[in-house]
């Protein structure tokens, strides 16, 4: 969040929020003065003793508060009682980061706290519980945590405020403008051209959303095999070639000869077939909310080149 600090007040300045909750804000005690905000009363939960995650949540001033603290450091939740104006009843606003790894035991601490505030007061919990295997429409999980997850929604009352049930994304985010950028040669040649595709950004999150479930389930089952290093974190072109140089110096010192064959597909991803690409990541397990999330992000994905103002049809 440090570098995002400024950007982040004139988005709740211009949509004048009244609660702002935040996750993962990998925030630390060098943070103390740079994170508060005019107008804001700051509550907060750092990671301690690690770096990453941390929850925070602003609240307007002129509301009064009371951080309930439980001392037990060991999820990432925030309880903060907001009391209610005139006739108005008491909320409690809960934020919770729950890493992917986190054990079983960690969130029997999580849901007895959570069954603790919702017995007397009206809650309204949000939070990345990194649970990808959910399917909200059904109400249905695959792993054990999931479903104790889902068990425990059901028996503290709690229903989601907001979900794409439908899984369908709005059109105006399949919309790309393409820019052509100069490269080298004579501009009236099109082939001199490198087309430059600028999509909407809440539909670049939407993307980092799909990646991360998919890339989530993939490394989580083992799909992807070892030798794979493109597009796959903590390994790149540079691994890729250290894996081949190794490889190929063992076997000459075998004195063994090696053949070596590169290929390379022009557009290739252009010649992907979806129905063959949706097959196999459900052959590979996939759960199907997130299938119907990657069939409806294809369908209907359309461009228009933008040239000095001027849209095509």
């Amino acid at each position: 969040m440090g570098n995002k600090q400024e950007e982040l007040e004139a988005i709740v300045q211009w949509e004048n929020y009244d609660i702002v909750a935040i996750m993962e804000t990998w925030w630390d005690d060098s943070h103390k003065w740079s994170a508060a905000m005019d107008g804001y009363k700051l509550f907060r939960r750092d990671r301690q003793g690690r770096r990453g995650s941390g929850v925070a949540l602003y609240v307007r001033e002129c509301f009064d508060c009371l951080e309930l603290n439980d001392g037990d450091e060991r999820v990432e939740c925030l309880w903060v009682r907001i009391r209610g104006k005139a006739n108005k009843a008491d909320i409690m606003v809960g934020i919770c980061y729950r890493p992917p790894n986190q054990d079983e035991e960690a969130d029997k601490i999580f849901y007895k706290q959570l069954g603790e505030v919702s017995q007397s007061l009206a809650l309204v919990l949000m939070g990345d519980f990194n649970l990808p295997d959910i399917c909200w429409k059904s109400n249905t999980a695959e792993r054990k945590q999931s479903r104790r997850f889902l068990e425990r929604v059901e028996d503290n009352f709690l229903t989601q405020l907001q979900s794409w049930l439908t899984r369908e994304i709005p059109v105006d985010w399949k919309l790309a403008n393409v820019m052509p950028i100069h490269r080298k040669g004579r501009k009236e040649d099109l082939g001199n051209y490198r087309p430059v595709s600028l999509t909407s950004v809440l539909g670049k999150v939407m993307e980092q959303i799909i990646l991360s479930a998919i890339t989530w389930h993939v490394q989580d089952n083992q799909v992807i095999r070892p030798s794979q290093h493109g597009f796959m974190k903590g390994r790149s072109s540079l691994t890729n070639l250290i894996s081949f140089y190794d490889k190929v110096t063992h076997l000459v010192d075998e004195g063994k000869a090696v053949d070596v064959v590169y290929l390379d597909f022009s557009k290739a991803f252009n010649t992907v077939s979806q129905s063959i690409l949706l097959e196999k990541l459900a052959a590979h397990g996939l759960d199907g909310c997130t299938l119907r999330w990657v069939k409806n992000w294809l369908d209907g994905q359309a461009q228009r080149v933008v040239v000095n103002g001027v849209k095509s049809n």
